[in-house]
């Protein structure tokens, strides 16, 4: 029976030393300050929740949770984001709130696949969720949100890729309707970025010229407004046409926030299609070739819980932008230190309360009078160095 070290710990977490959870609390400080200049409330829940509720209605596959049992042998698990936590809260402790709701947070989530592929179990995200609006406002909202708290996270260079399920469900619809295998082997090939094998499933599909013609021009949707215009000729199912109109009103509402530099449209990108509904979106840090934040609409996920109404959100992937992003950082302020003796350690003391009161960063060192170091800090690292000794 394997037997962990002491010093180990189980694969897939880290431990965060000091100047990392500077770092850390300086990018969570900063977007939340952000968020909540436009409204967004913060909000805590457990990080174990029942997994017949949270568990089964969250985005995350079920092989993918971590599962625990509690002493009365009722399946637990760890949350695996927090969509559906705040889902469970918005239905029952804020059922009675005058929609819409606007709500943020920062927590740790937990995802055991992220472990079997080397990556972290364990990891922090930043986000917000708007209730009760379905609305082409509302997604431009969280959108230009998203942006200004990268920018809070003191990312510099991004792009947000924006996208909508409804027009690439429309698309296959109208191409190979009714044909369930074909639509998720295509699907699958769009949402693992691998182009090359979703053109290898358009060729051994019975499809027409004219219908191959038109899935492989899928992959050229990507650019501008104009991308836009580029869709309705390739697609003239009512459910595309009706999502490519909806984000025609996000880009436009975006236009008016002055940051639709930021975005491009990508109709490639459908993230989790069991999940999102609606528009949704990815963004891509220039130092990163893998996105710092995601989000998009769910609408169908309240209903669950109870309460039917439609929402939409994101969530910045915190750990990838401490770890891959070369944010702004703070000024260092260094410490100020205080050493004393028996003698005046009532002075001495008392002079680090003042200090502190004043907001200054503050060490006290205790030291024997007659030590040939008492006069020497240990560290250099100190804005001043106040003696508070019988020989002084």
């Amino acid at each position: 029976m394997f037997k962990p070290k002491g010093f180990e710990k189980p694969t897939g977490v880290r431990d965060y030393l000091p100047y990392a959870v500077k770092k850390l609390r300086q990018i969570e400080r900063n977007v939340l300050e952000c968020m909540d200049r436009w409204g967004y409330q913060q909000i805590m829940t457990p990080t174990m929740e029942y997994y017949d509720t949270v568990g089964v209605a969250s985005s995350t596959s079920d092989q993918k949770l971590f599962k625990l049992l509690n002493n009365r042998g009722t399946t637990m698990v760890l949350r695996s984001d927090m969509t559906a936590p705040i889902a469970r809260v918005a239905s029952s402790l804020l059922k009675e709130q005058p929609l819409p709701i606007r709500l943020s947070y920062h927590a740790n989530v937990f995802r055991s696949i992220e472990e079997e592929a080397g990556r972290e179990a364990e990891f922090f995200q930043t986000g917000v969720e708007l209730l009760g609006d379905d609305s082409a406002e509302a997604d431009a909202e969280v959108v230009a949100l998203a942006i200004e708290s990268l920018k809070a996270a003191g990312v510099s260079s991004f792009k947000i890729a924006m996208g909508h399920v409804g027009f690439l469900h429309g698309l296959l619809e109208e191409v190979v309707p009714d044909r369930a295998d074909a639509q998720e082997l295509l699907k699958d090939g769009l949402l693992r970025r691998d182009y090359v094998g979703f053109r290898n499933t358009i060729s051994e599909l019975d499809l027409s010229e004219t219908e191959r013609n038109v899935l492989s021009g899928l992959v050229r949707l990507r650019g501008g407004k104009d991308t836009c215009d580029q869709a309705l000729q390739l697609s003239g199912h009512p459910q595309a046409r009706a999502s490519i109109d909806h984000l025609c009103k996000v880009w436009e509402v975006l236009e008016a926030y002055g940051v639709s530099e930021h975005v491009l449209i990508d109709l490639t990108m459908i993230g989790d299609f069991s999940y999102y509904t609606g528009m949704t979106f990815e963004g891509y840090a220039s130092e990163l070739g893998f996105p710092v934040c995601n989000g998009g609409r769910y609408d169908n996920l309240l209903q669950q819980f109870g309460r039917p109404i439609p929402a939409t959100g994101f969530a910045l992937k915190t750990n990838r932008i401490l770890d891959g992003v070369n944010v702004i950082q703070e000024e260092e302020i260094q410490p100020i230190l205080i050493q004393y003796d028996a003698a005046r350690r009532q002075e001495g003391l008392q002079e680090a309360i003042r200090l502190r009161n004043e907001g200054y960063t503050v060490i006290t060192e205790w030291v024997q009078s007659n030590s040939p170091s008492a006069n020497t800090p240990k560290v250099t690292e100190y804005r001043e160095v106040k003696t508070y000794l019988a020989n002084h």
